[in-house]
């Protein structure tokens, strides 16, 4: 081998680095041009849907009784009819449109002494209960007695109702003669 062929030798394996460099170059910028082809057909041919749900709230029917005084007293000789304005005072809330009513009836049939061996008592029908401003009506044990009425819905909050209690003493002991009165809160 000459020295013009060892350096034609060279020079052609030079040539042949540039070219596969070359080669690699390009080979690449198709790749790479191949890759943002596809990605941008994956793109524009990517699938959707759409679907939708209704979303509820369903808002129960409420009402509540709070606030209720918890006991009261009306004070007199036989004999006497005593009243108590605005006795008893509870709150009632309610969301109902159609509003509600409050209703009072009494646990038993009779007010009994407090004091063991007293055997006298009242009849519940010397009680009586009227809504503030109203018409005084006997309690009983077997029927309850509207005390509130409205037909709409409380405020709010709630309404803030009282009732007006009366009671006519008959001739019984000196005590302390007692009942349990339930106050029930209805929608209509």
């Amino acid at each position: 081998m000459t020295k013009d062929d060892a350096e034609n030798g060279t020079a052609s394996r030079g040539q042949n680095r540039q070219a596969r460099s070359r080669a690699l170059r390009a080979m690449g910028v198709v790749v790479a041009t191949a890759a943002l082809v596809a990605g941008g057909s994956l793109a524009a041919n990517a699938a959707t849907d759409i679907g939708s749900t209704d979303g509820h709230v369903l808002v129960n029917n409420a009402i509540s009784l709070t606030g209720l005084t918890p006991n009261f007293t009306l004070t007199g000789l036989p004999g006497a009819t005593v009243t108590q304005a605005g006795a008893v005072a509870y709150t009632v809330e309610t969301n109902n449109l159609a509003g509600y009513n409050v209703t009072v009836q009494a646990a038993t049939s009779t007010l009994v002494a407090d004091t063991a061996g007293n055997t006298d008592s009242i009849p519940i029908g010397a009680l009586g209960v009227s809504e503030v401003g109203t018409v005084f009506t006997p309690l009983s044990s077997t029927t309850a007695f509207v005390v509130h009425s409205q037909a709409t819905r409380s405020a709010e909050g709630g309404d803030d109702l009282t009732n007006d209690y009366q009671v006519t003493i008959p001739f019984v002991n000196t005590d302390t003669y007692s009942v349990t009165l339930n106050y029930i809160a209805t929608t209509l």
